[in-house]
């Protein structure tokens, strides 16, 4: 072998043992996460479709009608669409190009003789690079992983979708509540206003009383007004999330909260990492990088195409295959000077890398703190709720011995009217706190749900139905 023959095999080594140093990380998410348990957990296993442990069946329905109507979701759809197509395309590097053409023609010489003639022509050409690197097969894992990206998207999109209908949904049961027991409200103490009227008319208690009574209905009727205006707005904004004008009412008035289902089961770190779609989007789009990062490198290394082509032509249509011409060729690209655009090229992809660790890194324990946070405020709301108890035990008794004090003489009518107020504002608060009981279960909720099959929605007759079923990362 001569001595050119002997650096070329030296060469093309040394590039084959640099190739093989394209390696891409496995990424274990249990490796990433720190070795922690949750400080407390139900019993109750969490349905995949997180919202059907409330056992409301209105909420199911409406949950069912936004993640078919909500324009929000259908776009995040329409992004799984265009990752699908991305793929699609990256996949198809994969594979040789062929392409055909056809021709025919007719000339004329503008001379003497007048001469005329026809060309016909067919002809194929095909072309494919040899993935020797693998920078192609790279480019395409990282589309197929930004493809299970958007599927982890649309599922978080639809959790979180769920959950801000079931947060609006409650908010506006509460209103209807609240309306009811102001308007009770109103009712008692116009009552009351009767009763100390006539009193003053008898001359037993004085006009300050009278203005006292009249001030507090005044005040109920501004509460009822300032209820009505949320239950609007609460209105509108349910029918919005479902897609709906929003002058559409959802559901019929309900005034009575759902008491909350047993603490449902948190398991343990490492399965949160498996459940949670953002969880695994980040992981997928974490693994995109690495890809990304290898396809780079594969960028330094020379590229070889092979390209292949045949054509034939003939004046006469009857002769147009019998003569055939046809080319092989070999075609060998490799970097030579560019300023250090490739090299940077993977400076640029390893960062974007580290940042994307980094960010799923942060993702693990902020979903940890969504955990713990929801744990803790359903505990100490519960504690909150049963002081609330108590204290409208006592202020009942409270009301009582005040009436019968004001009614011989004892007090004057200020201190009624002060736990009259007392009383009435425990009773708007309870309610209030057991709204935010059951937010503090949907936040637990929503920090824990993953697993589920999401239908598409087949809008207008443009799209079939298509079902995208989430499964754990390899």
């Amino acid at each position: 072998m001569s001595m050119q023959g002997r650096r070329l095999c030296i060469g093309l080594t040394c590039v084959l043992l640099l190739a093989g140093c394209i390696t891409v990380p496995e990424r274990n998410p249990d490796a990433l996460l720190l070795p922690v348990d949750f400080s407390a957990s139900g019993t109750a296993p969490l349905p995949g479709q997180w919202w059907e442990s409330f056992g409301d069946a209105t909420l199911n329905r409406l949950v069912e009608q936004s993640l078919a109507n909500n324009f929000s979701l259908q776009s995040v759809w329409a992004r799984l669409d265009q990752a699908a197509a991305v793929e699609r395309i990256a996949r198809a590097e994969l594979f040789p190009s062929i392409d055909a053409e056809a021709s025919a023609g007719r000339s004329w010489a503008h001379n003497d003789r007048g001469n005329t003639g026809n060309n016909y022509a067919v002809g194929a050409m095909a072309s494919y690079e040899l993935d020797l690197w693998g920078r192609i097969d790279s480019n395409s894992k990282a589309a197929m992983l930004d493809r299970r990206a958007s599927e982890a998207e649309l599922t978080a999109a639809g959790i979180s979708l769920s959950a801000e209908v079931a947060s609006s949904w409650y908010q506006l049961v509460e209103q209807y509540g609240q309306q009811a027991l102001v308007a009770n409200q109103l009712d008692t103490n116009s009552r009351v206003l009767e009763l100390i009227t006539l009193r003053f008319r008898r001359g037993k208690v004085g006009a300050t009383d009278v203005l006292q009574q009249r001030q507090l209905v005044e005040s109920n009727r501004g509460e009822l007004a300032n209820v009505e205006s949320l239950i609007g707005v609460f209105e509108h904004r349910l029918a919005i999330l479902l897609g709906a004008t929003p002058n559409s009412r959802a559901a019929a008035p309900q005034q009575q909260l759902i008491s909350l289902p047993p603490l449902p089961e948190t398991g343990i770190p490492a399965e949160l990492i498996q459940r949670r779609p953002d969880l695994r989007q980040g992981l997928y789009q974490l693994q995109a990088t690495d890809q990304r990062t290898a396809a780079a490198v594969a960028e330094r290394f020379p590229r070889i195409s092979l390209m292949a082509s045949t054509e034939t032509s003939s004046s006469d249509v009857d002769d147009l295959f019998d003569n055939w011409l046809s080319n092989l060729a070999g075609n060998l690209v490799a970097p030579v000077i560019d300023g250090g655009r490739r090299r940077a090229e993977v400076d640029r992809s390893r960062a974007v890398t580290e940042q994307s660790l980094n960010d799923y890194r942060q993702q693990l324990l902020d979903a940890l703190g969504e955990v713990e946070d929801a744990l803790l405020r359903e505990q100490q709301q519960r504690a909150f709720i049963e002081s609330l108890d108590k204290q409208l035990a006592l202020s009942k008794q409270v009301i009582g011995r005040v009436r019968d004090s004001y009614l011989y003489g004892v007090v004057d009518y200020l201190r009624v009217l002060d736990v009259l107020i007392t009383n009435q504002n425990l009773e708007r608060n309870r309610l209030t706190a057991q709204r935010e009981l059951i937010d503090d279960r949907i936040a637990l909720c929503r920090a824990l749900a993953g697993g589920w099959t999401l239908e598409r929605p087949v809008v207008a007759g443009e799209y079939p139905t298509t079902r995208i079923t989430h499964v754990n990362p390899e």
